[in-house]
């Protein structure tokens, strides 16, 4: 059960919602719960299904053709980081088309500055989650995924290259 307190709507009385039913369950039920994740297979350059079961049990018979098993005790997080709101954000700067009004207006510099990716990465930081200029150098850009969205790297953010942001 997962107990929550709530405002002013119910006087301040704690709530309880069920968020995992932890009793039996039966084989039709079981086949429901059995979700399917697609994967790209590189060797056949297509996409499959696949349903991932724990190492430890074997993979039923309804899921014998596409069913996978993980090793989840040996399975590990590296560089967890914010993905969604950066891609929203950068979806929207392109349905709004900033790149295309900004590509004749901000070309690259001479040493190879790209002006439009350091506009779009403050953009969507201010978008976000609105900081310091300081914070965006030291934090936030290599805690999110904007640098794989737009295809660069941390040089993008240095000190000697960003534009300062509006106050």
């Amino acid at each position: 059960m997962e107990h929550r307190r709530e405002q002013a709507l119910r006087g301040g009385k704690v709530v309880q919602r069920p968020v995992l039913y932890l009793g039996e369950i039966n084989d039709s039920q079981r086949d429901a719960w059995c979700r399917v994740i697609e994967a790209f297979d590189e060797d056949s350059r297509h996409h499959r299904q696949l349903a991932l079961f724990p190492a430890e049990r074997a993979v039923p018979d309804h899921a014998k053709t596409y069913g996978v098993q993980v090793r989840l005790d040996e399975m590990q997080l590296h560089r967890p980081r914010q993905w969604g709101a950066c891609f929203l954000a950068c979806h929207l700067y392109g349905q709004l088309e900033l790149d295309l009004f900004f590509a004749a207006r901000l070309p690259n510099s001479r040493e190879g500055t790209r002006w439009q990716h350091i506009l779009q990465t403050l953009v969507c930081y201010r978008l976000i989650d609105p900081g310091s200029e300081w914070r965006l150098h030291r934090q936030w850009f290599e805690q999110s995924a904007m640098g794989d969205l737009i295809g660069a790297d941390y040089s993008l953010v240095e000190k000697e290259c960003a534009l300062p942001l509006p106050r």
